[in-house]
């Protein structure tokens, strides 16, 4: 279907549905060369996976990748790669009851009034499913950066309202939240589990730090390099907010205080600052690029809501079945893979920029 492709050089095109026999993904323009192995990607998607802890979907999918094309002795051959992952844990018979209406919330209304039919078994390509491939491809794209010195950190900055105070980057896997605040993390579990206990849900703030990005990533004037990162992640289905780094709070400063200043260190320009998170005019300065993205509360709650079917009738609705009461922990990786894609494109990219670049 359109709009499954993301990328211009290094591109990815996911396939597949929540409850259809796999999900995958093709990566396209990856540089021959690069090591590469199943465990590379699979690392991954284990943290992505459902049934991780008491605070995601207990579904059970193992999410164990097979790659199928693009490797040979364990390098890139620059050609597609084909990655594949089998549902091995779709419960369909929940959706049964609901088949002919629209869950509140979710895309069921906006497929319908589309394409005039929908895969009402968790959504088909609407569901968070669909973002294995894209970890899969992330993972990729993240051993390309790697390569250039640029590391990638995800964490949970907020769940309704609680959040992080300080940024403890190896506290962020020690903890089912991903948050860098230990004492935060705590509370934010007791929130998410009462709020499942109230049939309920609640969303909060992803942020993504990305370190030793070099100054001139970003193709101006469509393609700046914010913008990109920003549709990556307005592309996941439960963002509804993107910032960089001060982000709507500049609206409130002046332009003294805003501006990132600059100096030079070891003959290399540097921002003395980092307010506009790493990117000025859509092209990376060589500061953090830091970025946040909204994430609304799970849709699917037990309680009872309003709504329509398929033939304009109003019904009620409680949706049953394994959900997340919070999509932030799981959101992490898919938030971190998103900007990697992106990273990686314009890295490559940008290497036809000057003559001589490498």
């Amino acid at each position: 279907m359109p709009g499954s492709s993301f990328g211009v050089c290094f591109r990815v095109s996911t396939w597949g549905e929540s409850h259809g026999e796999a999900v995958g993904v093709v990566v396209d323009g990856c540089p021959a060369g690069l090591a590469l192995e199943e465990a590379d990607i699979q690392r991954e998607l284990n943290r992505r996976r459902v049934g991780q802890s008491k605070v995601t979907s207990p579904r059970q999918e193992t999410d164990k990748v097979h790659i199928l094309s693009g490797i040979f002795q364990g390098l890139t051959m620059g050609t597609p790669i084909s990655m594949i992952v089998y549902n091995e844990d779709a419960d369909s018979s929940k959706y049964e009851p609901i088949r002919d209406v629209f869950r509140p919330g979710h895309a069921d209304y906006g497929y319908f009034a589309k394409y005039g039919v929908r895969d009402y078994r968790g959504g088909g390509r609407s569901s968070a499913r669909e973002t294995v491939g894209r970890v899969a491809a992330g993972a990729i794209a993240r051993k390309l950066l790697a390569g250039r010195g640029i590391k990638i950190v995800g964490h949970t900055r907020m769940i309704g309202g609680i959040e992080a105070q300080v940024f403890v980057e190896s506290e962020i896997e020690n903890n089912i939240v991903r948050c860098a605040d230990p004492e935060a993390a705590q509370r934010m579990v007791e929130l998410v589990l009462k709020s499942q206990e109230e049939k309920d849900s609640v969303g909060g703030i992803v942020e993504v730090r990305v370190s030793g990005v070099p100054a001139g990533l970003g193709e101006p004037v469509f393609d700046k390099l914010d913008a990109d990162i920003a549709k990556g992640l307005m592309s996941i289905g439960a963002i509804k907010g993107v910032e960089f780094g001060d982000g709507f709070r500049a609206a409130w400063m002046k332009g003294s205080e805003h501006n990132d200043q600059y100096r030079v260190e070891n003959g290399v320009v540097v921002p003395i600052t980092n307010h506009g998170g790493g990117v000025m005019g859509g092209i990376s300065d060589g500061a953090e690029v830091v970025v946040r993205a909204a994430v609304k509360p799970t849709s699917s709650i037990e309680r009872e809501q309003q709504t329509v079917d398929e033939v304009g009738q109003q019904r009620t609705i409680e949706i049953k079945g394994r959900h997340d009461p919070c999509i932030c922990p799981r959101i992490v990786p898919i938030a971190e893979s998103m900007v990697a894609l992106v990273l990686a494109d314009h890295l490559l990219r940008n290497l036809a920029s000057q003559m001589g670049k490498s």
